[in-house]
């Protein structure tokens, strides 16, 4: 009870944090129309994943580092913008279909990925979003007390991440249903090139 005020803080701090389009919802709305339900949940759990990273260097003080060390962020940004931009030009480059029957364009699908590669898709794309490291900073040196035990801060952090992923997860079997797939599907191509420009737009944003 004594960390109750504290816990309801992040709760509702992370809700809308986690609720709110970029990188993360773009990438699972993709592997979800793309790649299916098992991909998408397995991205999912990627970005869940990635909470854990943030957590860690937190509670090791990274993030104090990170908030006194403007070029150090910034190189930071840098990177998280290049990987997205990356994301981005892939999804750009889509083969546009060709004049083949209705059926055969209707049913493309992209080449189906591991599970290795859908996690990893996800959590780099968290790990490495300068947003999700300026919310957890912000968490743990204006929210969490400096006397806060690290085995609470840690519990904290465990919740965050099941959170993202049950949140993840639900969109994802949400957006792999069939209907949903369908209508993503008979306009891929343009659906592929929407989500490029959002990733690559996004890259630009994380990074001015």
């Amino acid at each position: 009870m004594d960390y109750l005020d504290e816990f309801l803080l992040i709760v509702i701090a992370h809700f809308f944090a986690v609720a709110s389009p970029g990188p993360d919802f773009a990438v699972v709305l993709k592997q979800s129309v793309q790649q299916g339900r098992r991909n998408a949940l397995w991205t999912s759990a990627g970005v869940g994943g990635a909470i854990l990273l943030h957590i860690a260097y937190c509670v090791m003080g990274v993030a104090l580092i990170l908030s006194q060390s403007p070029s150090l962020f910034m190189a930071l940004k840098y990177v998280a913008g290049a990987y997205l931009a990356y994301l981005g030009i892939q999804a750009l480059r889509a083969a546009k279909p060709g004049a083949s029957s209705t059926n055969d364009i209707d049913n493309q699908t992209a080449p189906e990925e591991s599970i290795w590669v859908a996690f990893r898709r996800g959590f780099f794309t968290n790990a490495l979003n300068p947003k999700a490291t300026l919310f957890f900073m912000s968490l743990f040196t204006l929210v969490i007390s400096q006397t806060t035990p690290v085995s609470v801060q840690i519990g904290y952090g465990i919740y965050m991440a099941l959170a993202t992923w049950v949140w993840f997860s639900a969109l994802s079997l949400v957006l792999s249903k069939a209907c949903v797939r369908d209508f993503f599907q008979q306009r891929g191509y343009w659906f592929d090139r929407g989500i490029g420009v959002i990733l690559i737009a996004l890259a630009v944003r994380v990074v001015i």
